[in-house]
């Protein structure tokens, strides 16, 4: 297998890249949590698509 995928170089790859890895933990963070209000807010609190309202029963 060695062979196949040449010679192994010690470069480090998980210590420069936790700047990275961070920014993307506090991106997700913060897309779920304006996509969790906007799914409250008045205009989409109603709306049968929304997958926070639970067994809604349909207004006739």
């Amino acid at each position: 297998m060695a062979g196949l995928l040449g010679r192994k170089w010690p470069a480090p790859v998980a210590r420069p890249m936790w700047p990275f890895y961070v920014s993307g933990l506090v991106v997700l963070y913060g897309v779920n949590s304006v996509a969790n209000a906007m799914s409250t807010s008045d205009e989409f609190k109603n709306d049968p698509r929304n997958p926070a309202v639970k067994n809604q029963a349909p207004n006739h």
